[in-house]
């Protein structure tokens, strides 16, 4: 997300880094940089201009402050504005209870999928009784798709089959959401693949009929500019109280978060990241300028760790690697925690200095192959692996679909780690670092890795 954004602001502030003062000329060619980099993420042209207008008027002049550096002080003017444009202040939902959520949006934003994550977060953040209307009667299997996510997610859920009443469905849900003693409802509106007189009017009517606290509309990151056009068509005719942009994952350049809030004065209340039902979370404006200038996202990592691993597991971990009786078993345990935190390029996008690596080519696959591996084990064999002899790796290599040598070199690989772990027990740090570049110069790390270390 915002790769080729950031690489761009970052190349444009590195010069000046080092100056010793800020003054319009070195100044110039820098906003100029800033500015294209905006541009060419697709960011409004307005919006572009009157940022980039604002950051000048900030910095030209400005006494330095003692112990900063000069290109320190526009980094922190850059990301205070960069907060400012992607929509300070709250982004919290309406206290009333039940809480009545209308979900609009064109074809293909992802507006049921997004109900449903919606629904799960919100039963994670203190909710106990989400529930979702299916009122869209249009696109074919849509009441079935929200149907099988309410079912997935834990959500109460009513639809009407038959009728093609939408303002009806939507009372009647409603109905249906008091009787189940609700505190949230979501109701998933159809869609269009393009904003027509029909789509508002019918939308306007189930408005009418529910009196929502909320109007969210789903839009389309992906979509550039035409997603602050979408927006700005939505809330001239229904009044929006926020946005859930979505596949942003996808969005390398970013342009409709950096715009839609600026043009629509709506506030992006919610961000879905990826296609499963946890990629999906609150809109932070101030973590994501960080992230945009290379900073990181420690807060979200923190958060998203609380969330994924377990403590107490972890802490056992923790105390076996100190023991260094870690088995191959663990090692699987542990792996499979650090990916329910996401992807490992989202989880490196979050690290302060890390934001424009890229993972190695391929890492992903090793891992799942590291994982089927340890897999077509035995549990004897996870918790022993000195069990571990050529038939039984030859068995091994079969039943993962995998070669010997790639058995072996997790196993090579294993040993080593296990060997540092004693290093780091009996206090011999300078030796066990000899040894960590001894690996490395071996393909023993990422490079040539050892998978999910």
């Amino acid at each position: 997300m915002f790769e080729s954004l950031t690489d761009k602001l970052s190349s444009a502030l590195r010069n000046l880094r080092g100056v010793g003062q800020l003054s319009e000329a070195n100044m110039a060619e820098a906003l100029a940089e800033v500015r294209t980099a905006l541009l060419s993420a697709d960011v409004h042209f307005k919006v572009a201009r009157e940022f980039v207008e604002r950051v000048q008027a900030q910095c030209v002049g400005q006494a330095v402050l003692k112990g900063v550096a000069p290109g320190q002080q526009v980094v922190k003017i850059i990301h205070d504005e960069l907060v400012r444009l992607l929509g300070e202040g709250t982004t919290a939902l309406s206290s009333a209870r039940p809480l009545k959520i209308l979900m609009v949006g064109l074809h293909g934003s992802g507006k049921t999928t997004s109900t449903a994550k919606l629904g799960k977060l919100l039963k994670k953040r203190g909710y106990t009784a989400p529930f979702a209307v299916a009122c869209d009667v249009y696109r074919p299997a849509a009441i079935d798709q929200l149907e099988i996510l309410a079912k997935q997610e834990e959500l109460g859920f009513y639809a009407d089959r038959v009728s093609k009443d939408v303002p009806a469905i939507g009372a009647a849900g409603l109905a249906a959401a008091h009787t189940a003693k609700a505190d949230v409802i979501l109701f998933d509106t159809a869609g269009r693949l393009q904003i027509d007189a029909d789509l508002i009017e019918e939308v306007k009517q189930l408005r009418a009929r529910i009196q929502p606290d909320e109007i969210l509309l789903v839009a389309d990151g992906a979509l550039g500019q035409e997603a602050v056009n979408v927006a700005k068509a939505f809330h001239d005719a229904l009044t929006l109280t926020g946005l859930i942009l979505t596949k942003l994952d996808g969005d390398a350049r970013g342009g409709a978060a950096l715009s839609i809030k600026s043009i629509t004065g709506v506030p992006i209340k919610f961000v879905g990241t990826g296609e499963k039902t946890g990629d999906f979370d609150t809109f932070h404006p101030d973590r994501l300028a960080s992230r945009i200038l290379g900073m990181g996202d420690v807060v979200s990592l923190v958060e998203k760790a609380q969330e994924n691993i377990d403590q107490k597991e972890a802490e056992r971990m923790a105390e076996k690697m100190r023991k260094a009786d870690f088995n191959l078993e663990d090692f699987l345990a542990q792996m499979q925690q650090v990916k329910k935190m996401g992807s490992m390029q989202s989880i490196m996008g979050m690290m302060p200095g890390m934001s424009g690596m890229q993972v190695p080519a391929g890492a992903e696959a090793q891992m799942a192959r590291t994982e089927a591996i340890i897999y077509s084990m035995t549990p004897q064999e996870r918790r022993k692996p000195e069990l571990l002899n050529g038939s039984r790796r030859k068995r091994i290599a079969d039943g993962s679909g995998t070669k010997i040598a790639e058995v072996n070199q997790l196993m090579k690989q294993f040993q080593q780690m296990q060997q540092m772990m004693k290093m780091m027990r009996g206090g011999g740090m300078k030796k066990m670092m000899r040894q960590m570049e001894a690996m490395k110069g071996k393909g023993g790390f990422p490079g040539g890795g050892f998978p999910g270390m």
